[in-house]
């Protein structure tokens, strides 16, 4: 389901991506509206899927985690289903996305070391259905995965209310 919000919207997801235990109180007295429009906000927002959950950001190093990769796997034909469910029995799997290209999934991994990256990444092989993999080492994370520049520039003219936001692509 594809909702429409307004810039009301896209301050209330900012300040809960900042702070996803804030109060509603603490939202509405800072967001300058009543607590009740808060609290239907919000309910739409979880209602639609636009909003999936209230979870801690956890910083990998901070867990000894301090190597990640980016895993290229192509499959065996008509395996990718198999092998996505493979790899979630994989606990150093962060994410998997299927893809268009040379490679059918592209796998988020981390480890502690590149000795135990080496491991996973056997283990990924070794998986029935993956036929072959690539693997880039990320040295840094300039740019977190975020969301709210985008949610920004889709309600960027639209003030409070229903007016729906249409993506373009210039800034």
């Amino acid at each position: 389901m594809v909702i429409s919000i307004d810039r009301l919207d896209a301050s209330l997801l900012e300040l809960l991506t900042e702070d996803p235990r804030a109060q509603i109180m603490d939202l509405a007295s800072r967001l300058g509206v009543a607590r009740n429009t808060v609290q239907s906000r919000m309910r739409r927002l979880e209602e639609s899927g636009v909003v999936t959950g209230y979870r801690p950001e956890v910083d990998l190093s901070a867990l000894g985690l301090s190597v990640q990769a980016f895993v290229g796997a192509e499959t065996e034909q008509g395996r990718i289903q198999a092998v996505v469910e493979a790899l979630r029995g994989v606990p150093e799997v962060l994410e998997v996305h299927t893809t268009t290209g040379r490679e059918d999934l592209l796998i988020r991994i981390a480890a502690p070391s590149h000795e135990d990256l080496l491991h996973v990444l056997e283990r990924i092989l070794g998986l029935r259905g993956v036929a072959h993999t690539t693997t880039t080492l990320a040295l840094t994370t300039p740019v977190k995965y975020r969301t709210q520049p985008l949610v920004d520039h889709l309600t960027r003219e639209a003030g409070h209310g229903r007016s729906a936001a249409s993506y373009r692509g210039d800034a």
